[in-house]
């Protein structure tokens, strides 16, 4: 005979009313444990909710649009005995039970007025399915003629205001507009004067253009990933004076030196790329050029020069560019780095990150060397500093000891913050890096 036991959110870092874009499972199933049961989105990746143990659903307590926080109850499972559950969820009481203490949540539970005399054999999450209302089915999609998708409350709030909703996008579900985004609009609309007054110029309005007027279209919404990306791109190409770098490394005996470990790496199950190489160059001329590891201060008055080495790079996933952080990657070697960055891509793809990979990079590495190029202008990842764009190698004949020799060139391209960086200084930190590509035995020195 199983007993009951209610899974809930684990710890999800400091967000709070993160939203449910998927629901895995359904009343019924069988899991296992580590299987996914549901998806959230937060304001930087996708991430899978794990089972901590197996068992039969019996209840599922959140559906697809709720918002839920470390805590929130997500399902009942009933769990064969010996399956003893895990500290990220507790077992359902009896019906001859004491009540439960109530588990604290990111907003005051509705049910909180309930009678003593309403059930209380399972913890009912009445903050989390009322937080996000899904749209009525016949909803039609923002952009087709439709009036703008919101409760009334939503709309009552926005009157109070004097917000338009018909120049509000809804992040909502299937473009929803919620509070939060009218707040957002009344803030940016209220910080326009003195963004204006401090740069001495503003963007216009971007111009609604009915393209269909020219020939057949489609309409593809961009997932949220990628939505939230370009809020933080634009932040950081408006806010930060930008100048890119362009310099070369002759990478000819790096490359001899790493198809020398292919069977070692083999042995070792790991595939050694570049990457961690250059990831290994790039720590020891952050090492020689402390500015490039800092942030600039709130203030703009200091520099905050960090101790640490986290180097964020840039993972190419179905849903858009994700940055991963390697975290202390100074004290890993060759191999460790490219067994991590392996573990981290798959889980970028697989939207299984958890928020702490995202967090706390010290400098980006952004390689496009798998598909091609000469050399472009990779944007700062803010509150970082400076990012390293890194392109195709090429065969390149180079002039050596009064003759033509060929060479393996690799191009690289330093993006960095003016305000922070010079540009001799750049030109130093790309010369250094290309020297110590061209001979990693100075890495040792």
């Amino acid at each position: 005979m199983g007993r009951e036991a209610v899974v809930s959110v684990p710890d999800i870092g400091d967000y709070k009313n993160v939203e449910i874009i998927e629901v895995l499972v359904k009343t019924g199933d069988a899991v296992k444990a580590d299987d996914s049961l549901i998806a959230l989105e937060s304001d930087k990746a996708a991430m899978e909710v794990p089972s901590p143990f197996g068992g039969t659903v019996k209840e599922v307590k959140v559906q697809l649009g709720d918002r839920v926080s470390q805590g929130s109850p997500i399902l009942t499972l009933v769990v064969e005995e010996g399956d003893a559950p895990t500290a990220a969820s507790e077992p359902a009481p009896a019906a001859a039970a004491a009540p439960p203490k109530p588990e604290p949540t990111a907003e005051p539970p509705a049910a909180a007025t309930a009678p003593p005399s309403a059930p209380a054999a399972t913890p009912q999450p009445a903050q989390v399915t009322a937080a996000v209302a899904p749209p009525p089915p016949t909803t039609t999609p923002l952009g087709e003629g439709a009036p703008p998708h919101a409760s009334p409350s939503v709309r009552k709030f926005a009157r109070e205001l004097g917000a338009d909703l018909a120049q509000i996008r809804g992040t909502g579900i299937k473009g929803r507009i919620l509070k939060e985004d009218v707040q957002n609009f009344i803030k940016q609309r209220l910080q326009q004067p003195e963004r204006t007054a401090a740069s001495g110029f503003s963007l216009p309005e971007p111009v609604e253009i009915d393209f269909s007027q020219f020939g057949p279209v489609d309409r593809k919404p961009m997932s949220r990933i990628k939505k939230l990306s370009a809020t933080n791109l634009h932040r950081a190409w408006v806010g930060i004076p930008h100048v890119t770098h362009q310099d070369e490394a002759d990478i000819t005996d790096l490359e001899a030196f790493r198809v020398s470990l292919k069977q070692e790496a083999e042995r070792r199950e790991v595939k050694l790329t570049l990457l961690p190489f250059i990831m290994k160059a790039v720590i020891a001329t952050l090492k020689a050029f402390p500015n490039f590891n800092a942030s600039l201060a709130a203030n703009g008055e200091e520099l905050i020069l960090k101790q640490y080495y986290h180097l964020g790079f840039a993972v190419d996933t179905p849903d858009g560019l994700v940055v991963p952080v390697l975290r202390d990657a100074d004290r890993k070697s060759v191999y460790e780095i490219a067994a991590e960055l392996a573990e981290l891509g798959v889980r970028a793809r697989n939207r299984k990150l958890r928020n702490t990979d995202l967090q706390g990079g010290t400098f980006t590495i952004s390689s496009l060397g798998g598909i091609g190029g000469t050399s472009f202008t990779p944007i700062v990842n803010a509150p970082e500093v400076s990012i390293l764009g890194v392109c195709k190698a090429q065969l390149k004949p180079v002039y050596q000891n009064g003759q033509w020799v060929p060479r393996l060139m690799l191009p690289l391209s330093l993006s960095y913050d003016h305000r922070v960086i010079d540009g001799a200084e750049a030109a130093r930190f790309a010369a250094t890096l290309a020297q110590l590509l061209g001979d990693l035995r100075r890495v040792l020195l």
